[in-house]
């Protein structure tokens, strides 16, 4: 059964790319978008995954509905979701056995995690100036994204984890040039939905494997 839920998650994420991915907004496209991810809560919850998982999950679908509205008051509940969604992420990968956040601090996580901080401090140069009233919000949500993939970074094992981590900032990075720092009637709003949504997917999609279903 639990199989079944996430297949189903994963053909309404690809129906989501193929059909709706780039087009505007549409009930049909919140349905999917929101379904996609729902599902994958779904599956955590019947699969016994931890409570913060199932919460991440579901903020995240939450999260998606509201983006997919396409108006201020829904992008700021949005990020509100999704800021949540990672808190709840944080304390998911807090809770890991071996989690010790002094490795964050020795070998090759050192560079990461100095990347890391540099990745931070550049979006937030560059998103500053041009959020205008959602800057604050913005900028929280970048604070809370960061320590995100610090706190998996600090995993005795990284492994998928740290991916989806990653995969999760590639994708809002990505997501946030497309609405603060493109230019509309440049080509790339054209292509950067497909990379957002297939990023943040896998993301969803490896978290809910890796604490539930593996």
């Amino acid at each position: 059964m639990v199989g079944i839920v996430f297949g189903a998650a994963g053909l309404l994420s690809l129906v989501f790319l193929l059909r709706f991915c780039v087009h505007g907004p549409s009930w049909s496209k919140s349905v999917f978008k929101t379904a996609a991810v729902a599902l994958l809560a779904v599956a955590a919850w019947s699969a016994g995954g931890p409570i913060w998982l199932v919460a991440a999950l579901a903020l995240g679908a939450a999260g998606d509905f509201c983006l997919s509205r396409h108006s201020e008051n829904w992008f700021l509940g949005g990020v509100a979701a999704f800021a949540l969604a990672h808190l709840a992420y944080v304390v998911l990968l807090q809770d890991v056995i071996g989690h010790d956040v002094a490795l964050i601090f020795t070998g090759w996580r050192a560079l990461v995690a100095l990347i890391l901080i540099c990745f931070a401090a550049t979006m937030a140069w560059l998103l500053w100036p041009s959020t205008g009233e959602s800057r604050w919000p913005v900028m929280i949500y970048l604070c809370i994204i960061t320590a995100m993939g610090f706190a998996a970074l600090a995993l005795p094992v990284v492994g998928l984890a740290m991916l989806a981590a990653l995969l999760f900032i590639v994708s809002d990075a990505v997501l946030a040039a497309e609405l603060f720092l493109i230019l509309q009637d440049h080509a790339a709003p054209k292509r950067t939905p497909y990379a957002v949504w297939l990023t943040y997917w896998s993301a969803q999609a490896l978290f809910c494997w890796v604490f539930a279903l593996a």
